[in-house]
């Protein structure tokens, strides 16, 4: 293991498949939406514990049965800590570097929403303009479909990630579907397969097409693909040297730490991946640091003006406990609120990055799942409840 200050041997990985953050939906491509309000309330508190977030870290190794973890705490955008756990490589038993590069799944949400918030400030459309206006005959029903709808997963629309040409079993998915690629106009004929959840705006449900639907806003206003406009206006100004977003690229390149999956006849390793089927949804991949710098620019109000960043933290009243505005989640926690969002690409990689509002403190992990010992999430509970109160709690908050 790796902190801030001090270093220990490397352990074998026990446990689970840890789900991010993530009750609902464990297994969807390109995320699964925040889980909120299972923490409690309550002020947030006083500095950083070290050894309870070594230990915290731990946990999920240990506990919740990741192959590995790495977690970073900032204090008004310092590192006051941080640690990677388990085993980074199984081949080799390298150990994972705090400051390895994962795969950011639905996190990458948050900067496609960031953009498309930009847009509305720079009149180019308006979030209560309809999809059919922006992109005529993408979907049935699109007059009745606004962009904010899209951004908050009220529209209704089918999650593409539910056809069964997606949601496969692991064998064929180790077989066919890790390798197969996607453009954004066959997923989102995919959902356009099956009928809506709901009208427009009368309920709430998670769905990547949704985000599908936003990277291709994105490039009919602005003529260029999504993700040349998240790394110009996003990536390439705040200098997040650790963040990229693949097109058709299996590999992640850089430090990090590989991901397995437990079967049968032994772990898989399931590190290199085609992400095309995650598009605008979750193909990121970036570093600790770099969600951190991202996340406190976005709530500090450097990449969106406050009317627009208060209407990204408005939150759709139909979301439930997942507390869902505009590609950006609220949790509560033991000591307050965090805002920000996590991902799980549904086959091991899992992250999240959350802070408070007033930027003094943020949280941002990635955990590799690995055995189910059904002890992932309350791990995780742990660990974010650490980062944000400054200790552990004396007894785990119910999940619900």
């Amino acid at each position: 293991m790796r902190t801030a200050g001090r270093r220990g041997g490397s352990r074998t990985a026990r446990g689970v498949r840890v789900i991010a953050l993530a009750l609902a939906g464990a297994g969807l491509v390109g995320v699964t939406a925040p889980t909120a309000g299972a923490l409690g309330t309550g002020p947030h508190r006083g500095g950083v514990d070290a050894r309870a977030l070594d230990e915290a870290l731990e946990g999920v190794i240990e506990t919740g049965g990741a192959s590995s973890s790495l977690a970073r705490v900032t204090e008004y955008g310092r590192t006051a800590w941080k640690g990677a756990e388990g085993v980074g490589d199984f081949s080799t038993g390298a150990e994972p570097s705090a400051n390895g590069r994962f795969r950011i799944a639905s996190v990458t949400k948050t900067f496609v929403a960031t953009v498309v918030l930009q847009l509305v400030g720079e009149g180019r459309f308006g979030l209560d303009d309809s999809v059919e206006s922006l992109l005529p005959g993408a979907v049935p029903g699109g007059a009745a479909i606004t962009v904010r709808q899209l951004l908050n997963h009220t529209s209704g629309l089918f999650d593409y990630t539910d056809d069964p040409a997606v949601q496969v079993d692991t064998e064929t998915w180790l077989r066919e579907g890790r390798w197969r690629s996607w453009t954004p106009r066959q997923l989102l004929a995919l959902a356009n397969g099956h009928p809506p959840h709901f009208p427009p705006g009368t309920g709430w449900r998670y769905a990547n097409t949704n985000y599908v639907l936003a990277g291709m806003i994105v490039e009919r206003v602005t003529g260029h693909d999504w993700r040349r406009e998240v790394e110009r206006r996003i990536i390439d100004r705040l200098g997040l040297t650790g963040t990229s977003l693949p097109v058709h690229a299996t590999a992640i390149r850089g430090p990090h730490a590989h991901t397995y999956l437990d079967l049968p006849g032994g772990p898989v390793d399931v590190t290199e991946m085609e992400p095309s089927e995650m598009d605008a949804a979750g193909v990121g991949i970036s570093t600790s640091a770099d969600l951190a710098a991202f996340l406190r620019a976005l709530l500090g109000g450097r990449l969106l003006p406050a009317p627009l960043l208060a209407e990204m933290l408005t939150v759709a009243p139909a979301s439930g406990a997942g507390q869902y505005g505009l590609g950006i989640g609220r949790l509560t926690t033991p000591c307050g609120e965090a805002w920000g969002n996590n991902g799980s690409t549904g086959h091991g990689h899992n992250s999240a990055v959350y802070a408070t509002l007033d930027g003094r403190r943020l949280v941002a992990l990635s955990t590799n799942g690995y055995r189910d010992t059904g002890q992932g999430w309350n791990t995780t509970q742990k660990l974010l409840a650490t980062a944000f109160c400054g200790r552990q709690p004396a007894t785990a908050a119910p999940t619900g």
